[in-house]
């Protein structure tokens, strides 16, 4: 079995490599990683300082020569032209992980988004056809868009809801791009989609990832605000956080890879309830000047306080669209006969994810 992967550097697609010598070494012959330099990191410095983290696996830590020896490191520079690495009559599984995750809803970055996401899909997509035994798109739960009601995995043959930004629809171009070109190449298209990623619920160490995203962020900007000013936080009080175990997620995306299932939504069955939610963050983190409100907060209708105004032109850009979405839940009945979703509880977890993180002072690895 050959595989190519890209964003193995990446939050989850580390984890994914990482499972995929777990669960199916004697299967794999070769792995060939995408990577770009970093820096002053090259692509193979790179993936060397990830099998070599302390947050490595126990089996990666004991068979790393083994592991780097089924392994080749690709210059990312190198990626439009596979001939350069790949032999001729050469098959292989294409997971894609690498996404260029930019919640901006300003039209000004539209154009790049796109490229990133989907022009580039496009393009990997048409220059490896010849190479393919199958093509897996790692997506987005939330490329539906504020849809709200029961979702379900299929999201080519249903109309959306509103994107809320330009990498949800860049994403949702990107599966129909990939639905349709698989079709009249007779090349198989599996897409793949976690929902809001957080630490490890499965694996050691409890509560690890190595990037913080999302409500990470959230967490981050009132942890590091010496501010005393009082803030409100607009949500929808019967939405939710829907967040998946990035160990959970990577380990689906391994026992599906070479199945023949098509689309799959890797999401909770449950979502944390949205003010409780938040709540729990602000607590964990020491936060409690603040109120949650339905009231839409604005510029126009005006800041109570500097705190305020500069939450709303941050981070409040990309998450209060989540935070106010219809309320929603996704059947899960599929992902689950193929690996049940592990048991916790969810406001302890999203505690626990935070603690971790505030003790690692939400630095990201270095890799």
């Amino acid at each position: 079995m050959n595989i190519i992967l890209t964003g193995a550097t990446g939050t989850l697609g580390s984890k994914v490599l990482h499972t995929l010598f777990e669960t199916k070494f004697n299967e794999i012959n070769t792995v060939y990683l995408l990577v770009r330099k970093k820096g002053q990191m090259s692509p193979n410095e790179r993936v060397i300082n990830m099998l070599e983290s302390e947050f490595a696996p126990e089996f990666i830590q004991k068979k790393r020569k083994d592991v780097l020896a089924k392994i080749k490191v690709i210059d990312a520079t190198a990626i439009l032209n596979p001939e350069l690495y790949l032999t001729k009559g050469e098959l292989c599984y294409f997971i894609h992980s690498a996404g260029y995750v930019n919640l901006s809803v300003d039209e000004v970055n539209k154009e790049e988004i796109f490229k990133e996401n989907y022009h580039f899909t496009k393009s990997i997509f048409n220059t490896y056809e010849k190479f393919l035994k199958k093509f897996i798109y790692i997506s987005t739960a939330f490329s539906i868009g504020d849809l709200g009601g029961l979702i379900g995995d299929d999201y080519i043959e249903i109309e959306g809801g509103a994107y809320r930004n330009f990498y949800e629809a860049s994403k949702h171009a990107s599966e129909k791009f990939l639905t349709e070109a698989g079709k009249e190449k007779n090349i198989p298209i599996q897409i793949l989609r976690p929902s809001v990623l957080g630490g490890n619920a499965m694996d050691s160490p409890s509560f690890f990832i190595s990037k913080y995203m999302v409500f990470y962020l959230f967490a981050k900007f009132f942890h590091n605000n010496a501010s005393n000013d009082h803030i409100r936080i607009t949500a929808n009080k019967d939405s939710g956080l829907n967040i998946i175990p990035t160990d959970y997620a990577a380990k689906v995306i391994v026992s599906v890879f070479n199945t023949d299932v098509k689309q799959l939504n890797i999401v909770h069955s449950k979502a944390t309830d949205v003010t409780s939610g938040i709540s729990k963050i602000l607590d964990t983190v020491g936060f409690n000047k603040y109120n949650i409100t339905q009231d839409i907060v604005s510029k126009t209708i005006g800041f109570e306080s500097k705190l305020e105004q500069y939450y709303y032109e941050t981070i409040g850009v990309h998450l209060n669209p989540y935070l106010t979405s219809k309320p929603y839940e996704w059947d899960t009945s599929l992902l689950e006969s193929i690996l049940p979703i592990p048991k916790y509880d969810l406001e302890q977890y999203l505690e626990n994810t935070v603690k971790f993180a505030k003790l690692k002072n939400f630095r990201n690895q270095k890799w």
